[in-house]
Parts: structure tokens; C-alpha cells; sequence
């Protein structure tokens, strides 16, 4: 079978569509988690001004000098902040170390919900942390804030059709995600002037990883470079369609669906065109749930059994970040680290 990305228009569940209209793209949802773990969605509503104002804000930041760059570094327990290059190995989230001899290539900048955005909860001030803002970049601000409200604004869309895709009472996504611990995570996969015959041909922009929560927004630049893992255990490349946003779930709901829904391996490989490395940023908006949610395999899945155990969503995150920020390989997701293994195989 053909790999394929379906690309689904969502504005029936944005606009205030048909109850047919909303059957209709619940359908194609589940069609999609079920069978790729990767979708891309239109009809979104996320205005081309807000992404061109994020776009330029992320150059600037990124078109600073290393130094200004790392005065933002935070340490690994603290997911915001600045990453250099080289300093993360996403495939130790898997508990995987990643074929490449060297960590993953990528510079990222993560904001995400404080807790001071909730004062009436005491929420662990280390997962809702407040946001560094740099100074050198008076826009960034504004802009980021601005797009990290409309990727929020369609996470949420996407979980109000997901309740709908299986099934569940109108709304039951709410009382895991009322205090979401939300990040956007701002990548830049860019490297100094040269061919690829410079490069080391196992170098890897992002290593093989799944994500970690419910469901990512993914708005990314049309180059290539973005690989998702097929059934067939081989890596197909992927780029978004003109005004898309990619949509990928998580690992949180692949539990709750007991895999009925997929949480897609993926990686991101140097983006070359014509012997040449290319700019590719992209900007990835994790919709993780409450910090105190009980993650369990929801009834209607647990079918001859359920294949995990119950967690919390803190519980999973720290373990997942403690691999990728922290480098410790996960010991718990012995399930996920077969399947790089077996695509291993498949490429050799």
C-alpha cells in the first residue's frame, strides 16, 4: 500500500458546520490515526498574517550570534528555553541511542503554559515554568504569543473531534486538558554554508522519536527532511501542503486507544536539495494534558486487554524529556524502541 498523508479539511468543526459535515471529518480522523498517526489539516482558520509575523520572529531569534542565543539555555528538567545544536538526542526518549555518532543537529526554543496562568491551582513550578523572553528580539513576544494562541485554539478543535471519532460523550477531553501542560517547541534545522558531500552522511537533524502527549500542531516550511515510519518499517518523507498544518498524536493517546490509534515514529534527516543544505524551520505545539491526569486505556478499547498500564501524564513526560533533554536513556518504552530497532533492520 501507498503511503499517504491524508490532508482533511477541518472548518466543520470551526466554523459551525452540519452534524453530516462533523460525522464526515470524525470519520476521516479515524481513519487517519488508524492507519498513518499523521494527518495534515486545512479549514484551520489560523490566519497567513499570524504565521508570517511568527516565521520572521523565529529568524531573528535564530540570526543571533551562539552566545546571545545560549544566555537562554535552561537545564534539562525545565523544558523551555534555548537548545544549542547538538545537545539533545530525541531517541533516547525511546531509550534507543540513535545510530548517528553524534547528537541530534537541530537548535530549538520552547515557551509553554506557566503557572501563573492557573492561580488557583498549585501546579509544580518546574513542568509550568515561566517563558524567557529574549530581549535582543522586541517582536518575538508578541508574535510567538500570538501564534501560540491559534495552535492552542486548534489543539483543542482537534480533541473535540477526536471525542466525536470514538465515539465518547461531546467534551470528555476537557477534564484531562483544563490545565494543560502546554509547549511550543521552535526548531531550526539549519547548518553553516556547504554541500552535502561536506557532511557526515550519518548526521541526523532530529533522531527517530514518537511524541509524547496527546496530540502535536505541527506548522513546518515546505522542505523536505520530515520522515514518518510506515507500516512497511521504511521511512517516507513528508511536506506539508500549501496553507496545512501537520497533526501527528502522541504517545498519551495511543494509551488511551490501547493502539487503536497510532503515535507515528518520526524523525527529521538534513534538509539537501541539490547537494546543498536548505533552510527548514518548523514549529511544533504539544498538547500534553493536565499534570495530575490518569492516563488509562478508555473502555471501548480495551478489547482482550489493555496493552499499558495506567500513568500520569507526569510521570510519562519526566521519563520521555529526562531521555531527550537530560540524555538518560527511557527505560519504559520498551514497546516504542522495537519499532526503531525493527526499521533498523529494514534499512540495512
Amino acid at each position: 500500500m501507498e503511503f499517504h498523508v491524508p490532508v482533511i479539511d477541518i472548518s466543520p468543526y470551526v466554523g459551525g458546520g452540519s452534524d453530516a459535515e462533523r460525522k464526515r471529518v470524525a470519520r476521516e480522523i479515524d481513519e487517519a490515526a488508524r492507519t498513518v498517526g499523521f494527518l495534515q489539516v486545512v479549514g484551520h482558520a489560523v490566519a497567513a498574517p499570524v504565521t508570517d509575523a511568527f516565521a520572521a520572529a523565529l529568524d531573528e531569534f535564530f540570526g543571533l550570534d551562539l552566545d546571545s542565543k545560549k544566555h537562554y539555555r535552561t537545564p534539562p528538567e525545565i523544558n523551555r528555553g534555548y537548545s544549542p545544536p547538538n545537545s539533545e538526542s530525541l531517541s533516547l526518549s525511546l531509550g534507543v541511542q540513535s545510530a548517528n555518532r553524534m547528537n541530534d543537529f537541530f537548535e530549538a526554543f520552547n515557551v509553554g503554559v506557566s503557572a501563573a496562568a492557573y492561580p488557583g491551582l498549585d501546579l509544580p513550578a518546574t513542568d509550568y515554568a515561566k517563558n524567557l523572553w529574549p530581549q535582543q528580539v522586541p517582536e518575538f513576544k508578541a508574535a510567538v504569543t500570538a501564534y501560540f494562541t491559534e495552535a492552542a485554539r486548534v489543539a483543542r478543535v482537534l480533541t473535540t473531534i477526536f471525542a466525536d471519532a470514538l465515539e465518547l460523550p461531546p467534551g470528555y477531553f476537557d477534564r484531562f486538558t483544563d490545565h494543560s501542560l502546554d509547549v511550543l517547541r521552535m526548531n531550526n534545522y539549519s547548518l553553516p554554508a556547504g554541500t552535502a558531500a561536506a557532511l557526515d552522511d550519518e548526521l541526523t537533524g532530529m533522531s527517530e522519536h514518537t511524541d509524547y502527549g496527546i496530540v502535536t500542531v505541527l506548522w513546518a516550511d515546505q522542505a523536505p527532511g520530515l520522515q514518518v515510519l510506515g507500516a512497511d518499517n521504511r521511512w517516507h518523507d513528508v511536506r506539508p501542503a500549501e496553507g496545512a498544518l501537520l497533526v501527528n498524536l502522541g504517545d498519551l493517546m495511543a494509551r488511551w486507544t490501547n493502539e487503536r490509534w497510532l503515535s507515528t515514529l518520526h524523525r527529521v534527516m538534513p534538509p539537501v536539495v541539490n547537494g546543498t543544505v536548505e533552510r527548514r524551520r518548523s514549529a511544533a505545539y504539544f498538547h500534553d494534558g493536565n499534570i495530575d491526569a490518569v492516563i488509562e486505556t478508555l473502555p471501548s478499547c480495551v478489547g482482550e486487554g489493555s496493552r499499558y498500564a495506567p500513568t500520569t501524564v507526569a510521570d510519562h513526560i519526566r521519563a520521555k524529556l529526562a531521555g531527550s533533554r537530560a540524555l538518560q536513556p527511557n527505560a519504559n518504552a520498551a514497546r516504542e524502541a522495537d519499532r526503531v530497532l525493527a526499521a533498523a533492520r529494514t534499512e540495512q
